[in-house]
């Protein structure tokens, strides 16, 4: 199983860097394996990476450098890119002539290019300022048996150096997917934030192995902590704020602005939060990583009544502190979900902060740095992002039932999606493309459009009635169009790859015209059938069986079948033509 994810892993970085990021602002492969490193490992912007990487003629073994001033580490890397599975000890030395090389930076920063020029003044500073020095060989394969042997004898030697506070780190294969997963939980920006604590409010203590703050905060300071309004502060929590006006936020507010305000702290039931590291120094609390995991809907509800708060002087909170540092995600993951039952929490915020949700998110925004992929209720995207390539984590799981798994009639709520199919629907861990993402919205966004009063498509109105759902067998009929037109009406096309051949023949409205005559023949075709028989007909009920989907296919095979007989039939029947290498088996979901 690990074999098998870590070729997945090395499948997604070559799929990455195939992006126009990597192509077009990196020579070769092997400067964007390590542009995708920093992008995916370090958490750096696209600027910070082109600015860090020092990779070319006279690098002096060293392809990137990496300030963290968080964590006062200095980050020296070396990557190999390479197709062969074991790696001898040649990109070891590499590392060692570039650690001696850090022994003179006067003459490293003459004889080095002028990208490594630049870094190396930072560089300088950090060791001035005793920062911690790692080197890291990154490499997509594994080092042979006396390459390890050599790893040990040099990670000792560096070890010794009395110069540098430095060390020499293996990133192979196996260790760069475990790095991608702890990365997916990262939060950037980081929150460090300290406030001091009132004599008599507080207690601190250890359960366990873990330290926890236990503190009655007064209200006004609420309002001091950074991220609230923008919503970095509940990175880790399952929901972003649901807007002020449901039971809970009103009574929150009732309260606030009562003459009962200094019973605050009795009627609710607190803030729980967790950082990587947190210390108390003069009744101060200092909190790095900070991240409210329970108490988001409450904070911004306080911060809402901010000028009645200031004038507060005896108003206090409940706030539960905890030390939970960041390799253990997991904990960190069940902490937050086991704490948010107040305000129902559905199966999608469950699945918010689940490392496949965060892949997708991290992919296909990188893929698409204009789109976002919304994965929380109650987020909001970036005022400057393309409304086209907004994706949410709800639609896109209808999408991938009704398109992947061809089962549209299971779209009508979003709990199994997130359930009882989750698995199925979402267990490709870097599999699924960003650009199967977005070809999957713009098919959706188009098929819209006819979903309205002016109707052009001709909808029967019954379907119009059920826009919550019936859109979403458009989508499966769409699918089914290239299916059926490529004689493989047992197999799924890859979205992309109909996206592609669409947009090339300028066929999009024929082929969505199709899909919706489709949907309109077989309701009607199954509401005869029931008069026949003297059957009461529900179109909500029919929707949901898999009668509604053999009705569909007879509908597309019936027009297609007409196509060389109509006005343009031949050019629509081209645009349907697909290689059968794009086309899968359905995913299993019933």
């Amino acid at each position: 199983m690990l074999v098998q994810l870590v070729i997945m892993m090395l499948a997604k970085i070559q799929s990455d860097i195939k992006q126009d990021y990597y192509q077009q602002n990196f020579p070769n492969d092997g400067q964007r394996f390590v542009a995708w490193y920093l992008r995916n490992i370090h958490i750096q912007d696209p600027n910070q990476v082109k600015f860090n990487i020092t990779d070319g003629g006279d690098d002096k073994q060293i392809d990137a450098i990496v300030i963290d001033e968080d964590s006062s580490t200095a980050y020296i890397i070396q990557g190999k890119f390479i197709g062969e599975k074991r790696v001898d000890a040649e990109p070891l030395r590499e590392v060692l002539s570039a650690w001696v090389s850090l022994k003179d930076l006067v003459k490293l920063q003459e004889t080095g290019n002028d990208k490594l020029k630049k870094r190396l003044v930072d560089l300088s500073n950090a060791i001035n300022d005793d920062f911690e020095i790692i080197f890291e060989l990154v490499t997509t394969g594994e080092l042979t048996e006396n390459a390890q042997k050599d790893l040990a004898r040099f990670q000792d030697h560096i070890a010794k150096d009395e110069d540098l506070n430095d060390s020499l780190s293996l990133v192979d294969s196996q260790e760069l997917k475990n790095r991608y997963d702890l990365a997916l939980g990262k939060e950037n920006p980081i929150i460090n934030f300290s406030f001091k604590l009132e004599k008599g409010k507080f207690v601190d203590m250890m359960v366990g192995k873990t330290r926890a703050v236990i503190a009655a905060v007064p209200l006004k300071k609420c309002i001091e902590f950074p991220g609230i309004r923008d919503g970095t502060l509940f990175q880790k929590n399952v929901r972003q704020s649901l807007g002020l006006n449901n039971r809970v936020n009103k009574s929150i507010k009732a309260t606030i602005n009562s003459d009962r305000h200094s019973e605050f702290f009795f009627y609710h039931n607190g803030i729980t939060a967790i950082c990587n590291k947190m210390d108390i120094s003069d009744d101060s609390l200092i909190l790095k990583g900070l991240n409210v995991v329970n108490g988001c809907q409450s904070l911004n509800t306080i911060i809402s009544c901010s000028e009645r708060v200031k004038q507060l002087e005896d108003t206090y909170i409940l706030f539960r502190f905890y030390e939970i540092p960041a390799s253990q995600r997991e904990r960190a993951d069940k902490i937050s979900i086991s704490t948010n039952f107040q305000t129902a929490v559905k199966p999608r915020d469950l699945r918010s902060n689940d490392k496949r949700i965060l892949s997708l998110k991290k992919s296909y925004e990188q893929r698409y740095p204009m789109g976002y992929f919304i994965t929380k209720r109650g987020e909001e995207p970036p005022a400057l992002k393309d409304k086209n390539y907004i994706i949410n984590l709800v639609d896109f799981g209808k999408y991938l039932i009704s398109w992947q798994s061809q089962r549209p009639t299971l779209a009508y709520g979003e709990t199994k999606i997130f359930d009882t199919y989750f698995e199925q629907l979402f267990k490709r861990d870097y599999e699924y493309k960003p650009e199967n993402m977005f070809a999957l919205n713009y098919w959706m966004r188009n098929i819209l459009k006819g979903w309205n009063e002016e109707n052009p498509y001709g909808l029967n109105e019954s379907l119009l009635a059920m826009k919550s759902h019936a859109p979403f067998h458009q989508l499966y009929a769409i699918s089914q169009c290239f299916s059926i037109g490529n004689g493989l009406s047992d197999r799924v096309p890859e979205p992309n790859a109909t996206y592609q051949k669409i947009e090339k023949e300028k066929m999009l409205d024929q082929i969505i015209v199709i899909s919706a005559n489709s949907l309109n023949f077989a309701l009607q075709t199954a509401v005869n059938e029931a008069q026949s028989s003297n059957k009461v007909f529900s179109p909500q009920n029919w929707l949901k069986t898999k009668a509604c989907l053999s009705g569909i296919n007879a509908a597309i095979s019936m027009q297609l079948m007409m196509l060389p007989n109509m006005p343009g039939g031949t050019e629509i029947k081209k645009a349907l033509e697909l290689t059968h290498g794009v086309f899968e088996y359905r995913w299993q979901a019933d």
